[in-house]
């Protein structure tokens, strides 16, 4: 892929607002972020529930012990498992973050999101089959997006309520700082009730916390305000490697390594984005894991006791891929 001639591009990216008098209003949707893209460097790490955020960790030590350091990129998107490694990669040394993703206590069990020890699970036991009915009924991306968010809000109407507040003690707990990093970081969501694609950013006048939360809301809807959201995986893909238009280098992190339960004939596929970009004039380097540690991914991805061994499997790769990638990115 050729790079671009260096000159000033700029990008724009809608985002969700809150205005500032208070928390509770509703958010609007019609603020911009302007991204200055002469000769920068996105950072794009994708969705991949439990094990993905581990790996995406492990890749990230793995090339920063070995003198390649990506969490300075001018960007950095984060969709779903992503936006809770783009806000911890922001906060803390990636070093820092791997030993404490080893040093781990493992959990045995399988549990979604928000689920708690003692607790009967928030979601359908079908998870995976809700969202493929769901899928195969849509006609094009945006109903399907519309009926993901209704789905959500039909299965939280049977609830009392405190999922949010669960999920986001859980989600803010996490993160190695509460704050918005200075640099540009933008997290994708989907409005529950439209269907619209959010991406949310510093200026958004939304918490860290609460975007990260938002945009892993992969089953019941999380409520910011009167508004309620749904995962940013929905948006266009588990990756949402198009937002990164503009941009001289993109690296991308995709735990799943573009898979996606979506028809071919929606073109939201990652290939489509990456030939999208590579049209664009951006070079691109994607990172998915090896072929030995699939496994890990797929129906296992929300198995907290492979956490330790996806992170391992990461930090494997970063390190033997350094060296090319450190010619890419520098």
């Amino acid at each position: 892929m050729n790079s671009i001639p260096f000159s000033t591009r700029h990008i724009t990216l809608a985002t969700a607002t809150i205005h500032p008098d208070s928390f509770q209003d509703q958010p609007r949707f019609n603020a911009t972020t302007t991204l200055a893209a002469a000769g920068g460097r996105a950072l794009v790490l994708g969705g991949g529930g439990s094990t993905g955020n581990a790996w995406l960790i492990g890749v990230t030590a793995g090339l920063f012990e070995t003198g390649v350091d990506v969490t300075g990129a001018d960007l950095i998107i984060g969709t779903s498992a992503g936006s809770t490694a783009a806000a911890q990669i922001t906060g803390a040394s990636p070093t820092q973050l791997f030993a404490d993703t080893l040093a781990a206590v493992s959990v045995a069990q399988k549990a979604p999101p928000g689920t708690e020890k003692g607790q009967a699970p928030v979601l359908p036991v079908d998870h995976l089959g809700r969202i493929k009915k769901i899928i195969a009924a849509a006609q094009n991306p945006a109903e399907m997006r519309h009926r993901l968010g209704a789905s959500a809000l039909e299965m939280e109407s049977a609830l009392d309520g405190s999922w949010s507040t669960r999920w986001r003690s859980t989600v803010a707990a996490r993160l190695p700082c509460q704050d918005w990093p200075e640099q540009e970081v933008v997290i994708t969501a989907v409005d529950a009730t439209t269907g619209e694609p959010v991406m949310f950013d510093r200026h958004s006048g939304v918490d860290l916390a609460d975007a990260v939360a938002a945009s892993c809301s992969s089953g019941l809807p999380y409520r910011i305000g009167d508004n309620a959201f749904i995962d940013g995986g929905y948006r266009r893909s588990g990756e949402n490697a198009d937002l990164a238009a503009g941009f001289e280098r993109v690296l991308l992190l995709s735990p799943f390594g573009g898979k996606s339960l979506q028809p071919l004939a929606w073109g939201l596929q990652l290939s489509a984005q990456l030939e999208e970009l590579d049209a664009g004039g951006s070079r691109v380097e994607t990172i998915s894991p090896d072929t030995s540690a699939e496994y890990m991914f797929g129906a296992n991805a929300m198995d907290l006791s492979m956490r330790p061994s996806a992170a391992r499997a990461g930090y494997e790769q970063g390190k033997a891929l350094a060296e090319r990638l450190g010619e890419f990115w520098h």
